[in-house]
């Protein structure tokens, strides 16, 4: 007799972006029943909103500031110049080529149903989409996070942007304020700085990038003040923003003093929230503002509903998301559970030069109260530095009393490439000794990493 099924599916997942679609690929290849609900663009936001289109901008506007001091090299540029909607229409090509915007139909083709809207828990094993009822044996909330709106008076009267709404924006502004030296506040602040916007930079913390080793931050602050025009604020707290003619008066204070600064535009990139407006009380999911509590397994309170992603509240990237949804799809496959294995993910912003982190900074050591040893190397040693005429940056290893690597930060020219190979050295346990041993091809980036490992030796 055939079997009969209580549910609809065997998992829903709700969320497209990185922290539900790979689930929904490895648990429908394994034959089970898979149901996928996007309320926003098919994709999430990675490839739509965040990484894919600001990545293909600093791109572009990378090229834009390398040719426009190429003189140095006999070049002739003065003639140079952009077209802001031709720089639009490439992000919007690289968004394309990507294929995850409303990709329903791969979903499709692989034999998972795609629903389009907002998902509702109404019991542990049901939710609402469209006024339809779904059930599933099992689900996966991979919901994401937005962007949070910090409560200073007067923005929510006035138009604002987010990382998310200023790669739609026609032109960049004349002038714009950034509240938020993290990632996407740097990130953007490069783009618009380069293409002739005049930028300011806020932050309440002592420095940019303060998740990353005070170096960075540092060196952050003086490529952007120093060759890009832009004013960085540290120490700085927004205290209310008002509209004045066509432009914005911002008031912040600073070191104890208050300020007006004066701007064309505001961009908000002082956090994201996790999404968690669906019901989860219903399924009797315990969270709160943070995001959803999980288990070492990614398992909610109720365990047969799992989550992922941005929406554990968790210092996350799309990577870390991508693990996270494999982990999820293996412990609803499998009566062996595994956990996500964090070790070794590194932590990219695409400034320029290139940030790149892995293991524990200086600040993660001191908490854990470890006995550590440092080196530093600046870029300006090593002979790629001469040919390319690039001298800003730096290597930086963190190993612990008996020379086993923790930790590292490359600031250069491609660091995202480079990293990999202190994230292999943390992963593995191996030493700086190990690390100024392998060679490394003269005249490579590279080579600031053996140097900065034979130090620690």
């Amino acid at each position: 007799m055939a079997k009969k099924h209580t549910f609809d599916y065997d998992l829903i997942i709700i969320g497209s972006g990185a922290g539900g679609s790979a689930a929904a690929t490895i648990v429908a290849r394994a034959g089970k029943r898979v149901a996928i609900i996007e309320e926003d663009t098919f994709g999430g936001d990675s490839p739509n909103w965040g990484d894919v289109p600001t990545k293909a901008l600093l791109h572009a506007t990378r090229i834009y500031d390398e040719a426009k001091q190429a003189s140095r090299f006999g070049l002739r540029t003065s003639t140079l110049g952009y077209n802001y909607p031709s720089i639009r229409a490439w992000k919007e090509t690289a968004v394309k080529r990507t294929g995850a915007a409303n990709n329903r139909r791969f979903y499709e083709k692989h034999n998972i149903s795609a629903f389009q809207g907002k998902a509702h828990f109404l019991t542990p094993h049901e939710i609402t989409v469209n006024r339809r009822r779904l059930s599933a044996q099992y689900f996966l909330v991979a919901t994401g996070s937005s962007w949070v709106e910090p409560s200073i008076q007067g923005l929510a009267e006035i138009k604002h942007y987010t990382p998310r709404t200023i790669l739609e924006a026609l032109r960049p502004p004349k002038s714009l304020f950034i509240i938020g030296g993290g990632q996407y506040g740097v990130e953007i602040a490069h783009i618009m700085a380069t293409l002739g916007t005049k930028v300011y930079l806020a932050e309440q913390a002592g420095r940019l990038l303060p998740a990353f080793d005070a170096e960075v931050g540092e060196l952050t602050e003086k490529v952007l003040t120093e060759q890009k025009g832009a004013t960085v604020l540290t120490h700085s707290r927004v205290l209310s923003v008002e509209k004045e003619g066509l432009g914005k008066k911002i008031l912040i204070t600073r070191g104890g003093t208050e300020k007006y600064v004066r701007a064309d535009e505001i961009l908000v990139a002082a956090g994201r929230t996790p999404n968690v407006d669906l019901g989860l009380e219903n399924a009797s999911i315990e969270y709160t503002a943070k995001g959803i509590e999980v288990n070492d397994h990614l398992q909610t309170s109720t365990s047969h509903i799992f989550a992922a992603g941005d929406v554990l509240g968790r210092m996350s990237n799309t990577h870390n998301a991508l693990l996270e949804s494999r982990v999820a799809a293996h412990n609803i496959l499998n009566k062996n559970r595994i956990a996500p294995d964090y070790t070794a993910t590194p932590s990219v912003v695409s400034a320029s030069p290139e940030i790149a982190h892995v293991g524990f900074t200086e600040d993660d050591c001191r908490r854990r109260d470890l006995a550590i040893k440092k080196a530093t190397t600046p870029l300006s040693i090593i002979a790629r530095s001469n040919t390319a005429d690039f001298r800003d940056g730096f290597a930086k290893i963190i190993t612990d009393k008996k020379g086993v690597i923790l930790g590292g930060t490359i600031v250069a020219p491609h660091a995202a490439e480079m990293i990999h190979e202190i994230g292999l050295a943390v992963k593995y346990g191996l030493t700086a000794a190990q690390l100024a041993e392998t060679p490394h091809a003269f005249l490579s980036w590279g080579e600031v990493v053996r140097v900065t490992a034979q130090k620690l030796i």
